[in-house]
């Protein structure tokens, strides 16, 4: 199989330098990621375009690769492609109706070539008699040059020729690496989610830092929607994941700070807190999910007082945008249900906050804090690499992992959307399909008399819920990893 992969149009308008440092950037991600999916997968590159192959053209094998082109920052768009020798217009008619044919009938077409080298014909030329002889020896309505409900689309490079058989839209941006890194401030909800996608989608090597307020179960959350973003959008970097434990920061600000600056001052901890992690980790901008007037701390004179509390760089990709388009980007990126069923564990909740802040209020608020409590907090935080989110839930709960699921029943907890592009299929074993985000929910109403191992694909969400599960009380849930070492504890 072959994939013909084009570059986001604002790559090839850089200076020939960055251009050619872009594009070896998208190859080597790809490369990275493809790894993962097969043996024998070739990625190369030129001015204009990427080029995957794979010997094997096993139908699984090319959805996968095309999984990983969809959501892969750089990409404009992507073609599967049949390659053959070009021998002339007649043999290249031969070869598209072969793959077009039968797609054609009853529908209206034309045909799009794209010629480069040298030949003794004009990319008109072919389309004219590939497009003539479809509408002979096909069962197409006919050829109708504007708004056809197909376009055969067809390539022409020197002696060879390239047949698409389906054009993909890709995910756009920059490649991921191509700029630096961030620190992205995220809490698991809407914003955060999309706002670190958006990061991500731009090329930019995206790390989070979450505050915990005081709840096990949200940080839980957090660091699955951090994982899922990783793992399907920036899985090609490494990246750090940092929890700051905040509860004793809150606890500070409930006792000292008047009820309608508590917003404000909150969010200028933060602040504070991760400018120091940051600069810590050499990032030079921090990230957040605001956006103008959404919230009492989120108006511009709010905005100002907060940012003035540090010099490092804060980037808010969703200043200006609709909370509706906001929520349109998760459901489409796959975040909606995670930030839906997010548990929200903020204690800082003002009465009648203020939405004009005058610095000499905040600065007044501020000189009854002990910032004792916030260097404690800051010196207590814990950075672990995302692909380890699992090994630090502390309280050292025992979770079986299990190779075999024979005698109980496996549950697939994966996203819908991975499910269907990766269906699991066991011989005489009971499978739930059961998403994370509705698995504490639902649970409970299982058969309690029952043995329950739950699975997803690299391992990391199903510890997390099982070792949330067994927290919660749970004595019949462990993890099914196939070829896994029994008796896996934390």
């Amino acid at each position: 199989m072959h994939f013909i992969v084009k570059l986001f149009p604002e790559i090839t308008i850089k200076s020939a330098p960055v251009r050619k440092r872009f594009i070896k950037q998208l190859r080597d991600n790809l490369r990275t990621q493809l790894s993962q999916v097969g043996e024998g997968i070739a990625v190369s590159r030129d001015w204009e375009k990427i080029e995957v192959s794979s010997p094997s053209d096993d139908p699984a094998l090319s959805a996968r690769i095309a999984d990983v082109l969809a959501r892969t920052p750089g990409i404009a768009n992507f073609a599967r492609v049949v390659v053959h020798p070009f021998v002339d217009m007649h043999d290249a008619f031969e070869k598209t109706l072969a793959i077009w044919g039968e797609q054609l009938a009853g529908k209206t077409f034309c045909v799009r070539v794209k010629r480069t080298g040298s030949h003794d014909f004009s990319s008109i030329d072919v389309e004219k008699y590939v497009g003539g002889g479809l509408n002979q020896h096909s069962e197409a309505a006919g050829v109708r040059l504007k708004n056809p409900d197909l376009t055969v689309k067809l390539e022409i490079r020197d002696d060879t020729l390239y047949v698409v058989e389906e054009q993909v839209k890709g995910l756009g941006g920059f490649p991921l690496g191509s700029q630096e890194g961030v620190l992205s401030l995220i809490s698991g909800g809407f914003d955060s989610t999309v706002a670190s996608y958006l990061m991500i989608k731009r090329g930019v090597r995206t790390h989070y830092c979450f505050f915990n307020l005081g709840g096990r179960a949200h940080e839980l959350g957090v660091k699955e929607v951090a994982f899922y973003l990783w793992n399907k959008f920036g899985s090609s970097h490494p990246v750090k994941f940092v929890t700051v434990p905040f509860e004793g920061v809150i606890e500070e600000i409930l006792k000292n700070v008047d009820n309608s600056y508590m917003g404000v001052v909150l969010k200028r901890m933060m602040l504070r807190a991760a400018s120091k992690v940051a600069a810590e980790m050499e990032i030079q901008a921090l990230v957040t999910g605001e956006a103008v007037a959404q919230v009492s701390s989120q108006t511009l004179p709010n905005l100002a007082a907060i940012d003035a509390v540090t010099d490092t760089l804060v980037l808010r990709p969703l200043v200006v945008m609709d909370k509706g388009d906001i929520i349109d980007i998760a459901r489409a990126i796959g975040t909606e249900d995670f930030a839906a069923a997010m548990p929200e564990y903020c204690g800082v909740i003002s009465v009648k906050p203020t939405t004009r802040a005058k610095m000499d209020r905040v600065l007044e608020a501020e000189a009854k804090f002990d910032f004792a409590r916030l260097d404690a907090a800051i010196q207590d935080r814990k950075t672990q690499y995302i692909q380890d989110v699992v090994a630090d839930l502390g309280e050292e709960i025992s979770v079986q992992q299990v190779a075999d699921p024979a005698n109980a029943v496996v549950i697939d907890i994966r996203h819908p959307n991975e499910e269907e592009l990766r269906p699991l299929r066991l011989t005489n074993v009971e499978v739930l399909r059961i998403p994370f985000y509705t698995l504490s929910s639902q649970f409970a109403s299982l058969d309690a008399g029952k043995q329950y191992l739950l699975y997803c694909d690299k391992g990391v969400m199903s510890q997390l819920h099982a070792e949330h599960l067994t927290a919660e009380g749970a004595t019949n849930v462990g993890v099914y990893r196939p070829e896994a070492k029994v008796g896996c504890s934390l």
